[in-house]
């Protein structure tokens, strides 16, 4: 199976587990489309698009469950990026990890998550 990530906060998606599906971050509203990584990716995302932020959660997709609206394109560097057109029914989420910022101000991604 191959997994694409969305990292949001706390609030965001269990606002969005209580209506049943996730509209994306304010940045996702503005540009039509929920920004995903994948694993090689997320680190990067992270630090440039969350440093400092707190209350976070990285919510794992099976690409496989949501490849209808799911559509890859260039984006940073030139990488293609997993992007999803429409809602996402947060049903379809896979699992979902904490991510945690630590004291130095880096986020900590869970144990064993690379792996």
């Amino acid at each position: 199976m191959t997994y694409v990530y969305k990292v949001c906060s706390k609030k965001e998606w269990s606002d969005a587990t209580e209506v049943g599906f996730y509209s994306g971050s304010e940045v996702d509203i503005n540009d039509g489309f929920i920004h995903l990584s994948t694993i090689n990716q997320i680190q990067v995302t992270v630090s440039k698009h969350f440093a400092g932020q707190e209350d976070l959660l990285i919510i794992q997709f099976d690409e496989n469950k949501i490849q209808n609206k799911l559509k890859w394109e260039a984006s940073r560097d030139g990488d293609l990026f997993p992007h999803y057109y429409g809602n996402i029914q947060t049903k379809l989420e896979d699992k979902r990890f904490d991510l945690d910022l630590g004291i130095n101000g880096i986020h900590k991604f869970p144990e064993n998550f690379f792996s």
